[in-house]
């Protein structure tokens, strides 16, 4: 095993590098008046030679960080090439183009996710949203410490990311622009003081929590665990969590042969109501 896990601040750095160059793939076919020519995959998805390309950048450089470390990836996994995980304590999740459907359409929620995967959680995260030049990242060390931060590319600045405490005026709220079950989150819904509800698109939705800019994402709806491990990662390194609707964190192991998640919330584990209404789902 590379010994550079054991150095995640500085692997972290490498994943951000890698992200920022599959990001360029995704701008070169960029359009804001949209993407002509997308593909529909067995499942029905789109998906567009910007996903497959970027996807192909990053599996041979995290091939060349780490040769025997597997990948989970959204298009390997649709062609079938689909790598045992069982017997390795560490593998990767990369979704190159998360919110393809945003993509085409020419809309800006669209990143690029990249998660490190140990013994089942996800310990390091890398979300770019190269349109608009923001990227995310986070890791959790082996002795608990953990990092978050947010980059923006036009300032070339860079700063510390943390949750935040509820406020007392009511909760932010993320939802999904195109998915999930409207009845589901309005009952969800109903046992909290919502100051604000506002949609987003791709792992965005799990980042602006981690940036203490909204308290919880409910999501209602059919993820895979490539959509989340990056965004989850980042998250947990700025003092959050994504639990399933029992209160269980999320955990990366291909348990579904289709690496589907289950329904999930992510919270800023701030809540003082988080276990009683969990526990009452």
């Amino acid at each position: 095993m590379s010994k550079i896990f054991d150095h995640r601040k500085a692997l972290c750095n490498q994943i951000r590098r890698v992200a920022l160059e599959a990001g360029e793939i995704a701008l070169k076919y960029f359009d804001e008046a949209g993407f002509v020519g997308a593909d529909a995959k067995a499942d029905g998805s789109p998906v567009t030679v910007a996903d497959q390309e970027a996807e192909a950048l990053i599996e041979k450089a995290l091939a060349d960080i780490a040769p025997d470390v597997p990948m989970i990836g959204e298009e390997a996994v649709a062609d079938g090439r689909i790598p045992d995980i069982s017997t390795s304590e560490y593998s990767w999740r990369v979704d190159a183009l998360d919110g393809t459907k945003e993509f085409i359409s020419g809309g800006s929620d669209f990143t690029v996710n990249i998660a490190l995967i140990y013994k089942g959680d996800p310990v390091l995260g890398v979300v770019y949203a190269p349109e608009k030049g923001e990227l995310y990242a986070g890791y959790i060390d082996e002795n608990g410490e953990s990092e978050a931060i947010k980059w923006i590319e036009d300032t070339d600045h860079e700063k510390s990311i943390r949750v935040r405490k509820a406020p007392a005026e009511g909760l932010t709220i993320v939802a999904s622009k195109s998915h999930g079950s409207a009845e589901k989150l309005e009952n969800f819904l109903a046992d909290y003081k919502v100051e604000k509800l506002f949609k987003c698109g791709s792992s965005l939705k799990i980042c602006v929590i981690a940036a203490g800019k909204a308290d919880i994402y409910p999501r209602f709806g059919p993820t895979c665990e490539w959509d989340t491990a990056a965004a989850d990662a980042v998250l947990r390194a700025a003092g959050g969590v994504v639990t399933d609707t029992k209160g269980q964190a999320l955990r990366y192991v291909g348990a579904d042969p289709k690496f589907l998640n289950p329904e999930f919330i992510a919270w800023s584990e701030n809540q003082p109501e988080f276990k009683a209404i969990v526990a009452s789902q």
